[in-house]
């Protein structure tokens, strides 16, 4: 197909600040829920959503877990220096791995006040452990490319151990301000459970429990998926054509019961929150990828799915290929990565439906919403301000439909 021409302009909107949630709810599923299907608009509460969903709905979620990713050290100077991870470079890039190591590892990073850290030089950190104390050591090995080498006194340890002792939220920049005690289990979804993210897919904040129990009665079935969110999910649209954007790379991890139930239950696929779209519509693209014969990685380029070609597969013969592919290989689990670039245009393979908050105007998710919704993305979030609709990381919800 034809790229089209995306005006950025056509997509902002005025969020005013007050508008912006900077503190979870007290109780997750208490937020609201916006109802949007075929062309109508409903005001209800996130506990209402068992009784939205089709009994034949596969829900589909990232169980990805946000790791506490921003590291503070202090200079002898007293200089504040603050490490904020973004992906793993050496022993491994996989992130799963990594997590696990327990010798020294290297990341790519951001780094607050850089221009105080010296090249090689070594920080150190005391961490509290337990009975005593672990020393954790920075050593800034590539200042152009920000590469860190982390190392810890304790061999016991993995290193997903010592940044769950030392690092802090790493809370999105718009709420501005610094992460509490409450944060640590708040911005982290109940069903959480493969390290790695850098930010929470805050569509599945709003789920409890309760709710999953709701939606075991009704007979809808689950399914998981991995992306690890990345930093780049905040990274800004700058460039004048919309599609040079640099879209973010972000590792995902599929098992093979995961893609049999995709198989099983094509037309009534559910997913939470944009991570879940953009792994399930990369898959789609990754058993075109088989079946046209261009190398067994998953891996997703950002314009792939707009490249021209003769007629699609469908997404049973997609998956079947996948899934032909992982008896062949023996697989249980199928790794790689994606930038998919969902932007107006695009025509979905897999979703049916998506619960997600409200997002950023201008942003690469508003673009997603958009082509779930058409125009009409503009007429949800002016309900959604106009009812006082709670906005971004921490604020409500929304069921939207795609047509």
């Amino acid at each position: 197909m034809q790229i089209p021409e995306i005006d950025l302009k056509a997509y902002e909107y005025t969020l005013p600040e007050e508008k912006i949630a900077k503190f979870p709810l007290s109780r997750r599923d208490s937020s609201k829920l916006l109802h949007y299907r075929n062309g109508q608009i409903s005001h209800l509460n996130f506990s209402n959503l068992p009784e939205l969903l089709p009994a034949e709905t596969l829900l589909v979620y990232n169980d990805t877990k946000v790791i506490p990713a921003r590291l503070i050290f202090q200079r002898e100077t007293g200089a504040r220096i603050e490490i904020f991870l973004l992906q793993p470079l050496a022993p491994t890039t996989v992130i799963p791995e990594i997590m696990l190591a327990k010798h020294p590892v290297i990341w790519e990073t951001m780094i607050g006040n850089a221009k105080k850290w010296k090249d090689n030089e070594v920080l150190k950190g005391q961490i509290p452990f337990q009975s005593g104390t672990i020393t954790l050591q920075a050593k800034l090995i590539d200042r152009e490319t920000r590469k860190v080498e982390f190392s810890w006194d304790n061999a016991d340890l993995a290193f997903v151990d010592v940044v769950e002792a030392s690092g802090e939220v790493p809370l999105p920049p718009y709420l501005n301000r610094k992460p509490i005690e409450e944060d640590k289990s708040r911005y982290q979804t109940v069903y959480s459970e493969k390290e790695g993210a850098v930010a929470a897919p805050t569509a599945g904040l709003h789920f409890t429990p309760e709710i999953f129990q709701q939606l075991k009665s009704k007979g809808i079935k689950e399914a998981q998926v991995t992306l690890h969110v990345s930093a780049g999910t905040f990274q800004p649209i700058k460039a004048t054509q919309v599609t040079e954007h640099p879209m973010h790379s972000e590792q995902i991890h599929v098992n093979r019961e995961t893609v049999e139930k995709i198989l099983l239950n094509l037309g009534n696929v559910v997913t939470v929150g944009t991570t879940s779209v953009r792994t399930l519509e990369s898959l789609y693209w990754y058993g075109v990828k088989l079946i046209e014969g261009k190398g067994e990685e998953l891996k997703i380029q950002k314009l792939f799915p707009y490249e021209n070609r003769d007629g699609l597969p469908s997404p049973q013969k997609s998956f079947e290929a996948i899934l032909a592919l992982m008896e062949e290989k023996g697989f249980q689990t199928i790794m790689g990565s994606t930038e998919i670039f969902i932007f107006p245009g695009y025509k979905f393979k897999i979703v049916k439906g998506l619960i997600t908050n409200f997002h950023q105007p201008g942003s690469t998710l508003i673009l997603l919403i958009a082509t779930i919704l058409g125009d009409e993305w503009k007429r949800v979030y002016t309900e959604a301000l106009t009812n006082n609709y709670r906005f971004l990381s921490y604020g409500d919800s929304s069921l939207l439909w795609i047509d």
